[in-house]
């Protein structure tokens, strides 16, 4: 327990300096909105060539697909249970696909990366980015689908469709195409010339601090004093902390799969609400302070559960 306390206190002390220099000014209109753009478009497809072609084989990547179905069938299931919940519990038709965006799918990026990283070293990053696929191709198909029916119901207005072509474009973000890319280079066999990789290594390097400091920022921009905690936000708690994981773990105990694996997946599973959410909820006219509230209260919880993950990790699998 001591020593995941350790490991998760560098992670808060970043995030704490985020926060510091958001509330000093560092940060206004556009300046914090460049951090993200850096994270997904430059460091993390950077850190993911260095990583993957640095460390691994056709034999290695091969061996990685099985545990794919994992995370994609956990996600389903939790998505299904948070719209019955939804519909059970007659939530606002304002919140409802909100809700349960929210209560399954988890910060695979600016979160759960760094923590993993911090927790598990290099090694982590294909069994992160198994979880990062499955979670952002859930979230830009039938998470925003959810958000956007939201906004439609908030107007009174006609069901949206289902799939476009701006999904399918978020879908492959630049971090999936360079994973793509460096899957496709490993099975080929190609290797990239040494200064190409160590400018990708130098580029990659910044993904944790980033990540960090963006979520300071954003937990800077939080209304403490207004919030108010009801139902269905405490649903958004048991969602992203007991459901997930917990199913996770129903499925992942009894497998075959690496151990290492096995506890990547179960910490990502427990991590905080995408950072998206409340983007897409003012986006299409959804309940975005609803949104918005769940994220930054998920993220704080985060910074206490992320060590008790590690150690039930430890115990269980």
């Amino acid at each position: 327990m001591l020593a995941a306390l350790g490991n998760v206190l560098s992670i808060v002390l970043a995030i704490g300096l985020g926060y510091a220099l958001a509330k000093r000014g560092w940060f206004k209109g556009e300046s914090a909105a460049v951090i993200p753009r850096l994270v997904v478009g430059v460091a993390l497809p950077a850190y993911m060539v260095s990583t993957l072609l640095g460390g691994y084989d056709a034999a290695k990547l091969v061996a990685l697909l099985p545990g794919l179905l994992l995370p994609a069938v956990t996600l389903v299931a939790t998505y299904g249970i948070g719209r019955a919940l939804a519909a059970l519990l007659r939530m606002s038709p304002g919140r409802r696909g909100t809700f349960s965006s929210m209560f399954a799918l988890s910060n695979a990026i600016f979160v759960g990366l760094p923590v993993n990283l911090v927790l598990f070293g290099d090694k982590s990053l294909p069994y992160v980015l198994l979880y990062y696929m499955a979670n952002t191709t859930l979230f830009w198909t039938i998470g925003v689908y959810g958000i956007a029916r939201d906004g439609a119901a908030v107007r009174h207005e006609a069901r949206p469709p289902f799939f476009t072509r701006g999904s399918l474009r978020r879908i492959f973000s630049p971090p999936l195409v360079a994973f793509l890319a460096a899957i496709a280079l490993i099975l080929v066999g190609i290797k990239l010339p040494g200064f190409i990789m160590d400018f990708c290594r130098i580029l990659g390097s910044m993904t944790t601090p980033l990540s960090m400091l963006f979520v300071g920022i954003v937990l800077s921009g939080v209304a403490w004093k207004t919030i108010r905690l009801d139902r269905d936000i405490l649903l958004v708690f048991a969602g992203r902390f007991l459901v997930a994981p917990g199913l996770l773990l129903l499925i992942a105990v009894p497998s075959p799969l690496p151990l290492l694996m096995k506890e990547v997946l179960f910490v990502q599973a427990a991590m905080p609400a995408m950072t998206q959410t409340p983007i897409l909820a003012a986006r299409y006219g959804a309940d975005a302070e609803f949104a918005g509230l769940g994220t930054a209260l998920t993220t704080v919880l985060s910074l206490v559960t992320i060590p008790l993950c590690k150690v039930v990790a430890g115990a269980v699998l």
